[in-house]
């Protein structure tokens, strides 16, 4: 047991040698922005075998922005998490996911167990596993599909921010999507790309949902999202399982 408790505390303060001061979360030593498993038999490999897996080069940062003019000075990216150019829909996202899946609904939704009242994360009230609460109402940088996929400049906008488009700006309707003018004159395009659940596409080429990074305070089930429908734009609140695109802000300095 003494040896065993050794190996263990070994074990423990070179995962903390290695993880202390990165960008990746605390115990991420394997770089993939998550803490499970993988992590401990990469810190046994390395004990035993002596080798460390190299930390990933960030990519440069090529992907465009524009300033619309807005009164926070929000700037909005010209493009979507996983698209190549503005008319793309890009990647579909579960709220609090930062890779695209085959099927979207409770029984695949990484931050439950498997149904809507078991919750593991972002949760104030009741509606956790085991009656977890953490009252995280916005997504930490390393679920936020922006920030893991387009670097530290980028991140999913708030409601507020959403909101702060909707309220601002010129929205017109155009045969693929919708063209948003801001008070300066400058645009961007936000294609009709709808959502996903299950393994469906829904209103797509109709009407375009973006996901925010904000929970419904009052029902932390669903997270705020910019609903574009025609000539109606509003504040929706779709189930956080389902799949919805993502149109990153900049972070200014």
């Amino acid at each position: 047991m003494k040896k065993i408790a050794i190996c263990l505390g070994v074990l423990f303060w070179t995962l903390v040698s290695f993880t202390a001061g990165l960008e990746y979360p605390r115990g991420d030593v394997n770089y993939d922005n998550q803490v499970d498993i993988d992590d401990v038999t990469c810190l046994i490999n390395y004990v035993l075998n002596g080798t460390w897996p190299e930390e990933p080069v960030t990519p440069p940062d090529t992907h465009e922005w524009v300033d619309l003019g807005l009164p926070s000075g929000t700037l909005w990216a010209t493009c979507n998490v996983g698209a190549n150019s503005p008319e793309e829909k890009g990647d579909y996202f579960a709220w609090g996911e930062t890779a695209p899946k085959d099927y979207y609904d409770w029984s695949t939704y990484k931050w439950c167990n498997i149904s809507d009242t078991t919750l593991t994360k972002y949760c104030n009230s009741d509606c956790g596993y085991n009656g977890f609460v953490d009252n995280k109402m916005e997504l930490d940088p390393e679920d936020d599909a922006a920030y893991v996929n387009w670097g530290p400049s980028w991140r999913t906008p708030t409601k507020e921010q959403l909101d702060e488009l909707r309220e601002n700006c010129t929205i017109e309707l155009t045969n693929k999507g919708y063209r948003v003018t801001g008070p300066n004159g400058n645009t961007i395009f936000l294609p009709c790309s709808g959502y996903r659940y299950q393994d469906e596409r829904y209103i797509i080429n109709s009407e375009g949902v973006y996901l925010s990074r904000t929970l419904d305070s009052s029902n932390p089930y669903n997270f705020y999202a910019l609903d574009l429908i025609q000539s109606y734009f509003s504040s929706s609140a779709p189930g956080r399982y389902h799949g919805v695109p993502v149109r990153p802000v900049r972070v200014t300095e």
